[in-house]
């Protein structure tokens, strides 16, 4: 069994800073690529930003310069760090993690919970 767990959500002022984590546990052979995906209302679900292995990184053109994903492969987990937060950011934020159970299965893709965030005067 793999589990995610997100926390870091919230409600932020335009302009500011908030931190996202997402942490795997459980029967977990090794971790692929990380990534952090949100929804708006109405919206279809986006890629914000996605990490590798060995961390090779990309984002989505609205967030670059704004946003930093990064992990730490000894806790196995991924963060994301958002500054300069906007209005249009607005949306429930996930986590989807690639994950290899065992040393002879596949990659699984696992989701974690949403978290929202709301940025807003």
């Amino acid at each position: 069994q793999v589990q995610l767990v997100v926390s870091g959500g919230g409600l932020v002022q335009p302009g500011g800073s908030l931190r996202l984590s997402c942490a795997a546990s459980g029967s977990i052979f090794s971790i692929g690529t990380m990534a952090w995906y949100r929804q708006a209302p109405g919206n279809q679900r986006e890629l914000v930003a996605a990490i590798g292995s060995p961390g090779s990184t990309n984002y989505a053109d609205s967030v670059k310069g704004r946003f930093t994903i990064s992990r730490d492969y000894a806790k196995n987990t991924v963060y994301l760090q958002m500054n300069s937060l906007k209005l249009e950011d607005t949306a429930v934020y996930y986590c989807k993690v690639n994950i290899r159970t065992t040393s002879r299965s596949s990659d699984v893709m696992y989701w974690g919970q949403g978290t929202q965030i709301t940025v807003s005067s």
